[in-house]
């Protein structure tokens, strides 16, 4: 897959591109709903023999668009969403940079210079999906700016139990530990990556060595606590305990969650190394405990909890 990042006006030249069927969306997640989009777009590419796309933005809106937004983070970063796009057989995506110079288009200048500018001869959306100046442009009325130069499909509501699947929704469950449903309305395991980096060591101290992941601050986290989690390292899949969390018991200076990982029946060094982290289920609130013993006895229940999880 070729990623090419666009700012507006962009530079490409209409006859240099290919004809193409194009996703566009947000896509934060790529969850069940961004699915059947993006595999609609390269199902019809197949069908017409096109090159398939995705057209996507960063950062996100509300970076530009609200003054007092907080940090963003991302269920799926810029990175992770260019390696599941990959894998979903994407042949190209188009990072378009979202700016004040974007966001005041008006939906027509939108539309010819995005879509119609780069030979979309096809474009999938969701319903919900605008485009333009305060958001003016929308499924319904796209028909009026195609000039009669690209076809477009619209994808209907995706809901699983009666409510919409939403990326929204995805981060609540987030939030609130609630990994199973969250990895149900994804399609997969949520999933982080990061390297890992030399901490304080105490684990091997308490026979419980843990991997230090360094994550990028623009990653989003589950809700602080211990979890069932399954490392994937050189095409093979681990289970272990991951504790997201402050280490109460041994500081009270720590402002960020750090995420360790024990590894179950592995101990061999990985600094430096790049592991990917896919979480799967909740087992208790993060704690402060008086003293090692405590602590210790607790990650034994931990353990058995999680190998229990992972056996049945």
């Amino acid at each position: 897959m070729r990623t090419i990042e666009l700012t507006h006006p962009h530079t490409l030249v209409l006859e240099e591109l290919p004809e193409t069927v194009a996703a566009i969306g947000f896509f934060d997640g790529i969850h069940k709903g961004h699915q059947k989009v993006i595999q609609t777009a390269v199902s019809k590419a197949k069908d017409k023999k096109m090159e398939s796309a995705v057209i996507t933005f960063h950062p996100h809106p509300s970076v530009v668009l609200k003054k007092d937004a907080p940090h963003v983070r991302y269920i799926t970063p810029l990175r992770e969403k260019q390696e599941i796009l990959q894998q979903l057989d994407v042949d190209r995506l188009y990072v378009i940079t979202f700016n004040k110079e974007l966001a005041s288009l008006e939906p027509q200048q939108f539309i010819d210079h995005f879509i119609i500018g780069l030979k979309i001869k096809h474009l999938v959306a969701g319903f919900d999906f605008s485009y333009g100046h305060k958001g003016q442009g929308n499924m319904e009325l796209i028909k009026e700016q195609t000039r009669g130069l690209f076809e477009y499909t619209t994808i209907r509501k995706v809901e699983l139990d009666s409510e919409k699947i939403s990326s929204s929704k995805i981060r609540e469950l987030l939030q609130k530990g609630e990994l199973e449903k969250a990895n149900t309305l994804l399609g997969r395991p949520f999933t982080i990556q990061g390297v890992v980096i030399e901490g304080d060591q105490r684990g091997r101290t308490i026979g419980y060595p843990t991997a230090n992941i360094r994550v990028n601050s623009d990653t989003l986290l589950p809700k602080v606590g211990v979890y069932a989690v399954k490392v994937l390292y050189k095409n093979e899949v681990y289970e272990g305990m991951a504790n997201l969390g402050y280490n109460p018991t041994f500081t009270d200076e720590k402002t960020e969650p750090s995420v360790e990982v024990n590894i179950l029946d592995y101990n061999n060094d990985l600094y430096g190394e790049v592991l990917y982290v896919e979480w799967h289920k909740f087992i208790r609130e993060e704690e402060k405990f008086n003293g090692v013993q405590e602590l210790v006895n607790h990650i034994k229940n931990d353990e058995k909890c999680v190998r229990s999880y992972f056996c049945s």
